[in-house]
C-alpha cells in the first residue's frame, strides 16, 4: 500500500468519553472508510504511528433519522475500529 492511500482508510480518531476511558487500556477509537477491512486497518495504524497493533474490531454504526424544525433528514451512518495496540506502545492523538 502507498502511504496516501493509508492516509485514505483512516478518516480521522473518535475523541468522546468512551474513547478517552479506552485510550487507558491502549484502546483506540477512529472513524474509517467503509471499504476498510481489519487488515486494512492494522496496516495502516502500523505505518502512520510506528506502533504495533494487536487486534482490531470493527464496529458499523447505522444511520439514523432526525427532525430539526418539522424537516426530517437522516444523519449517516459510517464505520468505526477498535485498535488495540500491544504492550509497550502508546499513541497520542492530542498532539498528532
Amino acid at each position: 500500500m502507498r502511504i496516501d492511500q493509508l492516509y485514505d482508510v483512516l478518516i480521522s480518531p473518535i475523541f468522546s468519553e468512551k474513547a478517552t476511558l479506552g485510550a487507558e487500556s491502549k484502546k483506540y477509537i477512529f472513524k474509517v472508510l467503509e471499504q476498510a477491512n481489519k487488515t486494512k486497518i492494522s496496516i495502516a495504524v502500523e505505518k502512520i504511528f510506528n506502533v504495533k497493533v494487536a487486534k482490531v474490531n470493527i464496529i458499523k454504526v447505522p444511520a439514523k433519522k432526525r427532525i430539526f424544525k418539522q424537516i426530517k433528514g437522516v444523519e449517516s451512518g459510517f464505520k468505526k475500529a477498535v485498535v488495540t495496540l500491544q504492550a509497550g506502545y502508546s499513541l497520542d492523538l492530542m498532539t498528532s
